[in-house]
């Protein structure tokens, strides 16, 4: 294991910029406080920031070369996107059945919704009807090391395209089901396109028995499949929807949606917007960002950052109750929103408006 590690000057840097004008915006845009959050908590005595540590060459930075993106470059690059007044709304499209739990899968998207419009606060978040996956015409196949089933990511980027909605600042796909981009790849998490604004990421792996011999989403060997006939997919297992796979899901969610915006892989600090290549990996990023991500982000969607942490630490404490119902055996009853993995957020959370608010 070793440790990517940068000096505190070259941090600010990276934060601020040398360049006269964007040191002005910085001075501008930000409170004192906001400044002292974003200049003083860096690393290695930070009780909020840490470094990134690469555990094996198979994590992201290491298997995957990129240039790093400081502030300036990102506030520079001409194929950024910015919601403007006419274009300010997350589309959110659920493709196949979500849960074999007792959560819906109205319940279950209504919670990424509302976690959505905590995360890009300001922006305006809505949810397309769902639809099945015949709808999409996508390609399929089974996976050799799983042998579940996969979904061709690019045929529902395709899909997303002609469904975007007029308003959109950007139309992203969310499926319980394992996607693949092309015939090479094992899988993929999700993929995002900054130029059209649209973006598919599956949570199917996120399910704590995904790799397990077990997992009840295993096709038979035997079985074959035809292309074009999406019967295969009538009752197939999708993971229950628990605590770990929310806040998985919602990290996903969030960091695919960073990208675009322009926000492209962290190589700074720990932050959400880390690339990752397997789950043990995505399971140590943070669940937000780093000062000078979150720079970028704030930049974009022009938001307060207390007020923001304030409607993050909002979605966790909810304790009011879905107000979608449920039926068994004529009774129904109401789901809470597992939030138990949530916590150490949550703590997080409050360190930050302690700073930000005295």
């Amino acid at each position: 294991m070793r440790t990517i590690q940068y000096s505190v000057q070259d941090l600010k840097k990276a934060l601020i910029s040398e360049r006269e004008d964007l040191c002005k915006l910085y001075q501008r845009t930000f409170s004192s406080r906001e400044r002292h959050l974003l200049e003083n908590f860096f690393p290695p005595d930070s009780p909020l920031f840490k470094f990134i540590t690469i555990h094996s060459s198979s994590d992201w930075i290491p298997s995957h070369p990129e240039a790093i993106q400081d502030f300036e470059k990102f506030y520079t690059n001409p194929y950024r996107s910015t919601p403007t007044v006419g274009k300010n709304t997350i589309y959110v499209q659920p493709i196949g059945s979500f849960g074999d739990s007792a959560v819906s899968t109205a319940e279950y998207i209504q919670w990424l919704k509302e976690y959505c419009e905590a995360y890009y606060y300001g922006l305006h978040v809505k949810i397309l009807d769902p639809v099945p996956v015949s709808d999409t015409s996508c390609t399929f196949r089974v996976n050799d090391h799983t042998q579940n089933l996969q979904i061709h990511a690019g045929d529902l980027l395709r899909y997303l395209k002609k469904k975007k909605p007029r308003d959109a600042f950007c139309t992203v796909g969310i499926t319980l089901i394992d996607l693949y981009p092309q015939e090479s790849w094992n899988f993929i998490f999700g993929q995002a396109s900054l130029t059209e604004g649209i973006g598919i990421f599956s949570f199917a792996r996120y399910d704590n028995d995904f790799y397990s011999s077990t997992f009840k989403g295993r096709l038979k060997k035997t079985q074959k499949l035809t292309q074009g006939d999406y019967s295969i997919f009538q009752n197939h297992y999708t993971p229950p929807v628990t605590s770990i796979l929310l806040l998985r899901s919602c990290g996903t969610l969030t960091h695919e949606i960073g990208h675009i915006f322009g926000i492209q892989h962290c190589q700074w600090l720990q932050c959400v917007m880390q690339g990752s290549n397997h789950l043990e990996e995505s399971d140590r990023r943070p669940f937000d960002l780093c000062p000078i991500c979150l720079r970028k982000l704030q930049c974009a969607a022009g938001f307060n950052l207390a007020e923001r942490y304030k409607a993050l630490l909002s979605w966790i404490d909810k304790s009011s109750f879905s107000s979608d119902l449920h039926t068994v055996s004529g009774a129904q009853f109401h789901i809470q929103r597992p939030v138990e993995a949530f916590m150490e957020s949550r703590e997080w959370l409050l360190k930050c408006l302690q700073i930000l608010e005295g």
